[in-house]
């Protein structure tokens, strides 16, 4: 492996991110609206949606990148979320979380 694969293997190690989950009947614009809404707190980026948008794969995509984010920015976003009551649940995952 090069040192090149290395580091951009390091670096897949090291991502971060919160997965939201949204109630059954969220529709597809609520999901929109709670994405934008939540998208201005510092360090923490959405994650593009699926390129189809069903209520479906929103639901099981919607995700924030925060690998550079502080435990006040993640706080924030929690904080953001919760104003929606379309949101269900909000966890913090990294990539030792996949797969389990």
């Amino acid at each position: 492996m090069s040192l090149a694969g290395c580091a951009k293997f390091d670096a897949a190690l090291g991502k971060q991110w919160v997965e939201v989950t949204f109630k059954q009947s969220t529709s597809v614009a609520e999901l929109l609206h709670v994405r934008a809404a939540c998208s201005h707190i510092p360090n923490v980026t959405p994650l593009p949606f699926p390129k189809q948008h069903t209520v479906l794969n929103l639901m099981a995509g919607v995700r924030y990148d925060t690998t550079t984010a502080t435990d006040s920015n993640v706080a924030q976003l929690q904080e953001c979320l919760q104003k929606f009551p379309a949101v269900q649940g909000f966890t913090p995952m990294d990539t030792g979380d996949e797969g389990d």
